[in-house]
Order: structure tokens, then sequence, then C-alpha cells
């Protein structure tokens, strides 16, 4: 008969209530010795393996806490690591986006510089072939004036 230790202290608890009452006495009671002591070998029996488990349990439960603490110390950590990359890629991006506002203002500014010296260029040309064309106009008009004459 496998009990635990409950059923047993209950068996013992049942022993004493069916003991017969001594005269006079209310609070004692003749028992069975004999069955009190089988059951209290029983206790000392049982207890062990009770006190083992209850052991096993709680070494359990400490090593469930142990390891459920590891795991969220290790998510708070991932946690962080992952908040330093998003952090780091976001500057990543703002520099990259300054950078790019920088280089555009340059090119612009380039390319205006550009524009102006395209158009003083072009205008000196022009200005350098009217004078040629207006030479060679007057070069033209006496040659023909010339010949005029000469009739």
């Amino acid at each position: 008969m496998k009990e635990n230790v409950n059923d047993l202290l209950n068996m013992i608890d049942e022993a004493m209530e069916e003991g017969r009452k001594v005269p006079f006495m209310d609070s004692q009671r003749i028992v069975d010795i004999e069955s009190v002591h089988e059951i209290l070998d029983e206790v000392r029996r049982v207890l062990p393996e009770e006190l083992k488990q209850a052991t096993e349990i709680v070494k359990d439960r400490a090593a469930i806490i142990t390891q459920a603490n590891k795991k969220a110390e290790q998510i708070i950590q991932n946690a962080e690591e992952r908040a330093r990359v998003l952090v780091g890629e976001q500057q990543i991006t703002k520099a990259a986006q300054a950078k790019a506002a920088e280089i555009l203002s340059s090119a612009q500014s380039e390319a205006r510089q550009m524009r102006s010296t395209i158009n003083e260029y072009c205008e000196s040309r022009l200005k350098k072939l009217e004078e040629e064309l207006t030479q060679s106009a007057l070069a033209m008009k006496t040659l023909r004036e010339s010949l005029n004459q000469k009739k």
C-alpha cells in the first residue's frame, strides 16, 4: 500500500479519534500503539521520497527560473543591440542624406558656374564673329563701290 504522507497522517488522526477516552480526561485517549507505530514507520519510509520529490521540484523550479532569467537577459541584449543597429542605420541614413544634399548643392552651384562660363564664352565668340562679319561687310561694300566706280 503506497500512501502519501497526508494519507498516513490522516490515518494517525483516525486512530486517535477511534481510541477510547480515558475516564475523566477528555483530551486523552487510549490508542493501539502498534498500529500507530506501523503508520509512523510508513511515514518515515514515505517521507524521504516525498521530500526528495519536493527538493527536485524546487531545484527544477530554480533551474527554470535561472534559465528564464538568462533567456530574458538575452532577449533584452538582442533588443538593445537591434536598437543600436537601427539608431546607427538612422544616423547613416541622415549622414547619407546630408551628404547627398551637399553633393546636389555643389552640383547645382557648379552647373550655374558652367552656364555662366559658357554664356560668357558664347557672348565673346558671337561678338568677335559679329565684328568679323562687320569688317567683311565693310570690305564687300568697299569692293562693290570700287567695282561700280570702274564701270
